[in-house]
């Protein structure tokens, strides 16, 4: 279809209304002889406008429409159809022939109000209606600003619309759920059962309330290790009352057997305080003071009762040391079940002997450390300063790295970290990674101190701060130390960084000899027991399988033996006649520790002195007579 003339959309030979003759026949683009082709109708213009919306309302059959003239054009009613009507007797009207043939459509369906509220706003615009009539007349049709306007709103609303239509169901509902932040639940769990046990270990007791003593059978009707009594008991509120009712117990119980289903999600809910869902270090007190009270390897504490904090404290800092990876303070169900806590606490059920519980509740362990720091404070005041912690292990720590655990890089406490302390809570943390660079948590606590910029990797320029030191403690003892190039390129090979110029955590987690880097910076005495031993042999040692025992319980072991020792040999000597010990002494003094045969205030004395010249002898005295 073509343009008549400028400005109008009309067929080619098309008359105008206005002028009032006859068209003539155009051949087969115009049609049929003497049929012109049908002009756009302005209603089906705006129903595009309108994105479909729907034309105006059928009016009653019979009933004549009232019309007005459009302006400019006085002989064409509006509202009319624009079909081009022949002046006289000819073919059939467009509508008549659509009609006879079947394809004129018939009433509209009823649409929705708020579409015909629309529709009718639209038709009423001034701007519109001009336009339309300017059409009419055969003139350009462009779209007013306004109306632009509005048909962008309407078209929004129909978007809108279609968005809240209800979508098909997804097909994700299909793949099984696969988080279970407080354990999978279990099918197999009869909670009502285990309820109905419970009542009825609850039967067996005076006015069926259950006191301390008896939450270990109460712990037992749970399903749960026997020392879980001591959290039990103080989730059902008994630690304010001084005993359970069946019924408080019972509702508690429910509860976490319907919310929790595993051990770790158990534990942390009896443990933390509520509206949290982590443990702190604060929660592990009521727990492990039950321990304390009611373990038989620990009963000699029960007269010294000044030690109970100073094993509870070591006992929960060796907890977040290995339990917590994140060093975010706070544990986690996650974290709880990837740790070997949980089967601790059940061996010590089984376990009379405390002390073969290495990981976490050794007694002997805490004496260990606490001697240890009970030798370098030297003012009683359980803080240490940097002065202090550089005579641990004559010295052998450097300089610089002091400084770098003094600076809050790995100790937790502000008022501590602003007075320059160390606390006893932090010492165990330092002794630990110390004696035992081969954990995770311990190459975690160096690299911390060794990365001074905090971008989390060892650049050659902290690798050499350190080092410096070395080499002038080196220089100091008549020891020629190695050239930093000539040490770097050692380290290099040693750790096979993944990146060129630096090194990172993840670079010595996968070393195994994570060991011999640090202390090659910052451990004077430990280097040099290094540089004596091969590398092969420190390979094998690293490399060994079995159920050795880790770097730090072998130096527990041996400093527990030393500090026995010492205390041999400070009693006095006595020559008298020492009568033999009853079957029950034996057992005491086999339990009893060391620590509680010495007073609280007073450091671990001195190694008696002994004369090795004394008993020299010559090769002559080692010859038969």
């Amino acid at each position: 279809m073509g343009r008549g003339r400028a400005g109008s959309w009309l067929p080619p030979g098309a008359p105008c209304r206005a002028a009032g003759h006859q068209p003539p026949a155009t051949g087969p683009r115009g049609g049929a002889a003497g049929r012109p082709l049908p002009l756009p109708r302005p209603c089906a213009l705006l129903s595009l406008w309108n994105a479909g919306g729907p034309g105006p309302a059928p009016r009653a059959p019979g009933r004549p429409r009232m019309e007005r003239p459009e302006p400019g054009c006085p002989d064409r009613p509006a509202g009319r159809s624009h079909y081009p009507e022949p002046a006289g007797p000819g073919p059939a009207q467009p509508r008549e022939r659509e009609r006879e043939r079947g394809v004129w459509p018939g009433p509209r369906r009823p649409v929705r109000a708020d579409m015909r509220l629309r529709e009718l706003s639209l038709r009423q615009d001034p701007d519109l209606r001009q336009e339309l009539a300017s059409l009419a007349r055969g003139c350009d049709f462009v779209l007013p600003s306004r109306f632009k306007k509005r048909l962008k709103a309407f078209r929004q609303v129909q978007v809108q619309t279609k968005k809240e239509e209800p979508l098909p169901p997804a097909s994700s509902e299909s793949i099984p759920a696969f988080y279970f932040p407080r354990g999978r639940p279990q099918d197999t769990v009869n909670v009502d059962a285990v309820i109905a046990k419970i009542e009825r270990t609850f039967a067996q007791f005076p006015h069926e309330r259950a006191t301390v003593e008896d939450m270990g059978r109460v712990a037992k009707a749970c399903g749960c290790p026997l020392y879980w009594k001591g959290p039990l008991f103080c989730s059902a509120g008994g630690e304010r009352t001084g005993s359970v009712s069946v019924h408080k117990f019972v509702a508690m119980w429910r509860k976490i057997l319907q919310n929790c289903h595993d051990d770790a999600a158990k534990f942390v809910h009896l443990l933390m305080s509520p509206g949290c869902h982590y443990l702190v270090q604060e929660d592990f007190v009521p727990f492990l003071q039950d321990v304390v009270n009611t373990h038989p390897g620990l009963a000699f504490l029960k007269e010294a009762s000044e030690f109970h904090s100073r094993y509870i404290t070591t006992v929960i800092q060796r907890i977040f040391y290995t339990v917590n990876r994140s060093w975010s303070g706070r544990i986690t169900c996650a974290e709880l079940r990837r740790s070997t806590f949980l089967q601790n606490v059940a061996l010590l059920e089984e376990e009379a002997d405390i002390n073969q519980l290495t990981e976490y509740f050794s007694y002997e362990h805490f004496y260990v450390i606490y001697c240890k720091f009970w030798e370098l404070d030297t003012d009683h005041d359980l803080l240490i300063d940097s002065q202090d912690l550089a005579r641990h292990n004559d010295h052998a720590l450097s300089t610089k790295m002091i400084e770098r655990i003094f600076s809050g890089a790995v100790t937790r406490g502000r008022k501590v970290q602003k007075e320059g302390k160390l606390s006893y809570a932090d010492f165990v943390w330092f002794l630990i990674s110390e004696e035992d660079k081969k954990t995770p948590t311990s190459i975690e606590y160096w690299f911390r101190c060794m990365d001074l910029d905090g971008d989390g990797a060892l650049s050659m320029f902290e690798l050499e701060y350190f080092y410096e030191e070395q080499c002038r403690r080196l220089d100091s003892m008549a020891i020629e130390a190695l050239p930093f190039e000539d040490c770097l390129c050692q380290m290099l090979d040693l750790v096979k960084p993944q990146s060129e110029g630096k090194i990172t955590l993840h670079d010595l987690k996968n070393c195994k000899l994570a060991h011999v880097f640090f202390d090659t910076f910052f451990n004077i005495e430990k280097y040099l027991d290094h540089e004596q031993k091969e590398q092969v042999s420190l390979l094998r040692e690293s490399e060994s399988e079995g159920p050795e025992l880790s770097d730090w319980e072998k130096y527990a072991a041996e400093e527990y033996d030393i500090l026995v020792a010492e205390e041999a040999a400070a009693e006095p000597w006595d020559d008298g006649y020492e009568a033999e010990l009853s079957p029950v002494d034996q057992k005491l003094s086999v339990l009893r520790s060391p620590l509680a045969q010495r007073p609280f205030f007073e450091a671990p004395s001195a190694l008696g002195t002994v004369d090795l010249y004394e008993y020299a002898c010559d090769d002559a005295d080692l010859q038969p007579s």
